[in-house]
C-alpha cells in the first residue's frame, strides 16, 4: 500500500468508523423504551423475522471446486481448476503480452473512463495536540481520462523516452506512490520492450541503491517526493542517466542538481510527453517470453530480491483471476490505493483494465472521510468514488472492523443491542443456520443498521479481493455481514505473479484461500521434518508448490537462490516451492496452516508455529500489531505487542490508572497484565497449546510502520528487523 506520510502522527489508515452514525434509531426511542416508539420498532422487526423463519434455507449440495490432476515433478497431491482441461495462458486470443492486452482494451473501450484522479484543492500543515506538524488536504471530484486519452499519453511518453535516449532492453525503475502516472509509465516502457523495475516508495537507502545498481537501471520515473531522495544519493547510483519526475500541483520549484547527478537528464513527466508528441516513433512490442517486470520484494528478511516476471507470466495470472471475479464489466469501478510495486495491486490494475473497468486512485491517508490527511468536511476517496470493487491486505480490513466496533461500543444502549441482534442473525444466515436472517428480515437490517456502515466504503462495494497475508475468520465474517460483500481470498506470491488460488465468491467458509485458478496447478509435497504428509487423514497436507505459466523465471542475478526454490519437471512445467504448508479440503479448496521458516523447536522438543500463533494474537482486544518470539534454549514463548491506544487508554481510565502519556501507560505492570490476560483468553479460544501461548509480553507504544522498517509496505512484520530493534526487550523477557 502507499506508505504513511512521515509527518502524520497516526497509522496509515485511521479507524474509518470515527464519527460514524451507526443506526437510524432516534434518541427518543431509547429514552421511551416502554412507549409507542419502542412498540413500533419491535413490531417492525418481529414481522420480517417471522417471514425469515418461514423461508428457511435448504441445504445445497456443494460442488467440487478443484479436481485431482496428474502432473510431473516431485510426487505429491496436485489439483487444478475443473472449469478448464488445460491451463489458461491468455485472457483472450492475441493478448499474450501486457502491451497487447492494453492495446486491445483501449481499442474496445475508447470512450470508457479508465484512470481517475482527485482534484487537489488545498494543502495545509497543522499541528497535532502534542505539537507535531502534519498535513491536511482538501480534495475535489475525480477527474477522468478515457481509455483513448490514456492510450495517447502512453504513446507520447513512450516516444518521449526514446527521444531522451532510452533503448530496447534497458531497465526503467518506477519509484513512486500509486497514481495514474505510475500506470501510464509502466505501459509506456512496455511499449518499448523495456523492463520495468518496481521499487517500494518506503524502501531505505541501502535497499534502494542495491535495487538500482543490481538491475543497472538507466532511467528513473519517480514522483516529486522521491525525486529529492534519488538526486541526493546520485553518487551511489552507478548506471542512472535520466530521471523523469511526475508533476505535483503543490510543488512548483525546479529540482536542484548536485554532485554526480549534474550529468543526468532530469525532465518533468509532461515535458517528456510533449517531446514524444512532437517526435512520434513506431512501437517496439515485446514477446511473451520477454521480462516485463523485475519486482523487488519488500524485504521482510534481508535485502530485497528481484523477481523476474515475463509478459506471459503476468497475462496468465490476469487470465486466471479474470475468471474468478464474477461479471467484471465496464460498469465496475475499482479503487486503487495499495502500492503498485506490490504484485497484488499491479495484477489487479492490469486485470481491471483488461475488463474495460474504471480505476480511481486514492491513498491510505485519504481513504475515508475520517482518514488522517482528510480535512474535516472533505469526502474521503471511498465516499467520492463509490467503488464497486476493492483490494485490501488483511491489516486494512482489520482496521475497518476495529473502527466500526469502536463506534458500536461507544454508542452503547439500544443502538448496540440492535447492532448485536442484527449482526448475530445475519452471521447465522451466512454460516448456514436455519435461524439466520434472510429475505425481508435481511432487508430490514440492511436499511436500519448496516446502510450507514456500508457508506464508509462508498456504499456500492460488491466484492473485496484480499491477499498478501492470511485473513482472520472474524474479520472476513465482519465484512460479509456489515458490508454485505463477499471476500475473495487469494493465495499467491511475487514469484508466481500472485497466481495460485482464489476463493469463489459464493464460498462462505472462512480460513481457506479457494481452489487453484485456471492458470495454475497447486501441489502438496511431503515435508517429513515437520511431519506433514500428503497421506495424512482426513486431509492431505504438505508444502505448497505452484506450477504453470504464472511461475516466474527466478531471482535476478541470484541463480543459487533460484535453483533452491524453482524446479522444471520432465514435462517442461515450472514449479515454485513456496515454503508455506497447506492442506486440501475435500472440495479442493486450499487452507494455509503453517510456514516452514516460522516453526521453532523449544527446549523440551515442542514445535511452535510463529505465524499461526500471531494470527490468533491479532484477535486480541488490545492488539494493533504483534510478534511472537520463541527461543530454542527456553521452554516458553514471549511476545512484543503494540497495543491499540484507544482501547488500552479506555481500560486505564475505567480502572482509575493515571498516566501522562501512552508510553508511560505501556510501561505499567497493570496494563501489561491486562493485555496478557486478554491474550491468554484469546489463545485458549483459538485452541492453542500451553507452550504456544506467550508467557510474558512487552508493550511498545510506537506503531510499526513501513518507514520504521519494522513492517513491509503490505504491513507484514519484518521479523529479523524487529528482533534486532528490540533485542534488549526480548532479552529481559527471558530473565
Amino acid at each position: 500500500m502507499a506508505t504513511a506520510d512521515s509527518n502524520s502522527p497516526a497509522s496509515p489508515l485511521d479507524s474509518p468508523g470515527d464519527a460514524l452514525p451507526l443506526l437510524t434509531v432516534s434518541p427518543k426511542s431509547e429514552e421511551n423504551s416502554t412507549g409507542g416508539t419502542m412498540t413500533a420498532v419491535v413490531v417492525s422487526i418481529l414481522i420480517p423475522v417471522l417471514v425469515s423463519l418461514a423461508l428457511r434455507r435448504r441445504g445445497q449440495k456443494k460442488k467440487s471446486a478443484a479436481v485431482i490432476v496428474d502432473v510431473g515433478g516431485e510426487p505429491g497431491y496436485a489439483m487444478r481448476n475443473p472449469r478448464y482441461l488445460s491451463l489458461l495462458e491468455t485472457p483472450w486470443e492475441g493478448a499474450n503480452t501486457i502491451a497487447a492486452l492494453f492495446e486491445d482494451s483501449c481499442k474496445n473501450n475508447p470512450s470508457q473512463p479508465l484512470l481517475g484522479t482527485r482534484e487537489l484543492i488545498q494543502r495545509e500543515t497543522i499541528k497535532s495536540s502534542d505539537g507535531r506538524p502534519f498535513e491536511k488536504v482538501t480534495l475535489g471530484k475525480y477527474v477522468w481520462q478515457s481509455y483513448s486519452q490514456v492510450y495517447e499519453r502512453v504513446v507520447n511518453l513512450s516516444a518521449g523516452l526514446v527521444a531522451l535516449g532510452l533503448k530496447k532492453g534497458e531497465k526503467v525503475a518506477i519509484f513512486a506512490e500509486t497514481r495514474a502516472e505510475w500506470f501510464i509509465g509502466l505501459q509506456a516502457c512496455l511499449r518499448r520492450n523495456a523492463t520495468v523495475v518496481t521499487i517500494y516508495a518506503s524502501l531505505g537507502d541501502e535497499a534502494l541503491s542495491h535495487s538500482f545498481n543490481e538491475t543497472e537501471v538507466t532511467t528513473v520515473i519517480c514522483d516529486r517526493k522521491q525525486l529529492k531522495k534519488v538526486l541526493d544519493m546520485s553518487a551511489q547510483l552507478e548506471t542512472v542517466k535520466r530521471v523523469v519526475f511526475m508533476d505535483d500541483d503543490a510543488i512548483k520549484s525546479e529540482p536542484t542538481l548536485s554532485g554526480a547527478s549534474s550529468s543526468w537528464i532530469v525532465e518533468p513527466f509532461a515535458k517528456v510527453e510533449s517531446l514524444g508528441k512532437e517526435s512520434p516513433v513506431e512501437p517496439d512490442f515485446p514477446s511473451p517470453s520477454d521480462v516485463a517486470v523485475i519486482m523487488y520484494t519488500s524485504g521482510s528478511t534481508g535485502l530485497p530480491k528481484g523477481v523476474m516476471m515475463t509478459h506471459g507470466n503476468i497475462v496468465a495470472t490476469v487470465a486466471g483471476v479474470s475468471t474468478a471475479i464474477p461479471n467484471l464489466t465496464p460498469h465496475d469501478i475499482y479503487l486503487a490505493y495499495l502500492p503498485l510495486a506490490h504484485v497484488l495491486e499491479l495484477v489487479a490494475e492490469i486485470t481491471f483494465c483488461a475488463g474495460g473497468s474504471s480505476i480511481g486512485y486514492g491513498s491510505p491517508m485519504t481513504l475515508t472521510d475520517t482518514s488522517n490527511k482528510i480535512k474535516k468536511g472533505t469526502k474521503g476517496d471511498t465516499s467520492e468514488l463509490q467503488p464497486t470493487l476493492m483490494t485490501a491486505v488483511p491489516a486494512i480490513l482489520d482496521r475497518v472492523r476495529d473502527g466500526v466496533r469502536k463506534q458500536v461500543d461507544n454508542a452503547g444502549g439500544l443502538k448496540k443491542k440492535m447492532f448485536d441482534l442484527a449482526y448475530n442473525r445475519r452471521l447465522a444466515a451466512i454460516e448456514g443456520s436455519w435461524f439466520g436472517a434472510i429475505g425481508p428480515e435481511k432487508t430490514l437490517w440492511d436499511q436500519v443498521v448496516f446502510k450507514k456502515i456500508r457508506a464508509v466504503l462508498g456504499g456500492r462495494v460488491r466484492g473485496v479481493l484480499s491477499g498478501g497475508a492470511p485473513l482472520s475468520g472474524d474479520t472476513q465474517r465482519f465484512m460479509n455481514v456489515c458490508f454485505g460483500a463477499p471476500i475473495g481470498q487469494g493465495y499467491g506470491l511475487t514469484e508466481t505473479c500472485a497466481g495460485g488460488t482464489f476463493s469463489e465468491w459464493t464460498d462462505t467458509s472462512v480460513g481457506r484461500v479457494g481452489p487453484p485458478i485456471p492458470s495454475a496447478y497447486v501441489k502438496l509435497v511431503n515435508w517429513d521434518e515437520g511431519g506433514y504428509k500428503t497421506t495424512d487423514s482426513p486431509m492431505p497436507r504438505g508444502e505448497i508448490v505452484i506450477g504453470g505459466p504464472t511461475v516466474t523465471l527466478g531471482y535476478f542475478k541470484n541463480q543459487a537462490k533460484t535453483d533452491e526454490v524453482y524446479k522444471v519437471d520432465e514435462r517442461g512445467i515450472r514449479w515454485f516451492y513456496t515454503g508455506d504448508i497447506g492442506r486440501f479440503h475435500p472440495d479442493g479448496c486450499l487452507e494455509i496452516i503453517d510456514r516452514k521458516k516460522d516453526i521453532v523447536k523449544l527446549q523440551h522438543g515442542e514445535y511452535v508455529s510463529l505465524g499461526k500463533v500471531e494470527a490468533v494474537l491479532m484477535g486480541g482486544h488490545y492488539v494493533d500489531s504483534g510478534m511472537l518470539h520463541a527461543d530454542p534454549f527456553h521452554s516458553y514463548t514471549v511476545a512484543l505487542i503494540v497495543p491499540n491506544q484507544s482501547a488500552l487508554e479506555k481500560w486505564a481510565k475505567q480502572s482509575n490508572i493515571s498516566f501522562d502519556s501512552f508510553a508511560e501507560l505501556c510501561d505499567k505492570k497493570e496494563a501489561e497484565q491486562e493485555v496478557l490476560s486478554d491474550l491468554v483468553k484469546v489463545c485458549k479460544q483459538g485452541k492453542l497449546e500451553k507452550t504456544e501461548i506467550p508467557a510474558k509480553i512487552k508493550l511498545l507504544s510506537e506503531p510499526w510502520t513501513p518507514e520504521s522498517g519494522l513492517v513491509t509496505a503490505a504491513l507484514k512484520i519484518k521479523r529479523e528487523n524487529i528482533r534486532k530493534t528490540f533485542a534488549e526487550e526480548l532479552k529481559k523477557l527471558y530473565v
